[in-house]
């Protein structure tokens, strides 16, 4: 509900939900903008001719890494870094693939993979963070519905301190993503993965995906200031 009519008859507007809805439309905005730069760049084939798992494999060795297992996943645009197995699954629509958009994705997931190598902070902490933020999903909205519903405002400030940690997790994800694209790109251009000319597409791939996890932590955090203020006014 976006107002309601409060003392003397003025209504009263939650700007919280208006800017939630705005985040929520900007991210579809940009999750489709991924979708079409991705398949614009999909189209340009690199002219070093490497696969995407090999251009993985070159990254890795260059920076010393040697233990790191490739596979394949099923979907588009599922490529992800498994810390737990050490390795780095690259979608359908990257594996095997030598373009462009391919190898800067597979790349990027090679630099998650040298984040852990090297034992770099913030993705230790966002490791960490996993479970309790995975607890913290689970248990955050029945403990504040049933606290409103009950009017146990206790309850409703502990199932916002818990949805506070995915908050939390989104934060820690910004720098960890923008350091693994940051080293996916030096290491196309040092290593001669992609030509000059081909590194800017690389980047614009890159670029585009990382505002999705902006966007993310922007609408978890109006989420959460939301959940705030209604908490405020039941107090």
């Amino acid at each position: 509900m976006i107002g309601y009519y409060g003392y003397y008859g003025y209504a009263y507007v939650d700007w919280s939900y208006i800017a939630l809805i705005i985040a929520m439309f900007v991210s579809l905005i940009i999750s489709a903008r991924v979708k079409t730069t991705f398949n614009k760049y999909a189209k340009q084939a690199s002219k070093q001719g490497l696969t995407a798992e090999r251009a993985v494999q070159h990254m890795l060795q260059s920076n010393g890494v040697y233990d790191v297992g490739i596979t394949r996943t099923s979907g588009s645009l599922t490529d992800h870094y498994n810390p737990k197995t050490n390795t780095v699954a690259l979608s359908e629509s990257v594996y095997g693939k030598t373009s462009v958009a391919a190898i800067g994705v597979a790349c990027h997931e090679a630099g998650h993979a040298i984040q852990y190598a090297e034992a770099y902070g913030p993705a230790k902490l966002r490791m960490a963070l996993v479970p309790v933020t995975n607890l913290g999903s689970r248990l955050s909205m029945p403990l504040l519905l049933l606290g409103l519903v009950l009017g146990l405002m206790e309850l409703v400030w502990i199932g916002i301190g818990l949805f506070s940690l995915s908050t939390l997790f989104q934060l820690v994800t910004l720098p960890v993503e923008f350091d693994a694209s940051r080293r996916a790109l030096r290491a196309m251009e040092n290593c001669g993965i992609l030509a000059d000319s081909e590194i800017s597409g690389a980047k614009k791939v890159l670029s585009a995906a990382a505002m999705t996890y902006v966007a993310a932590l922007a609408s978890s955090a109006l989420m959460l200031l939301r959940y705030i203020s209604i908490a405020k006014r039941r107090d």
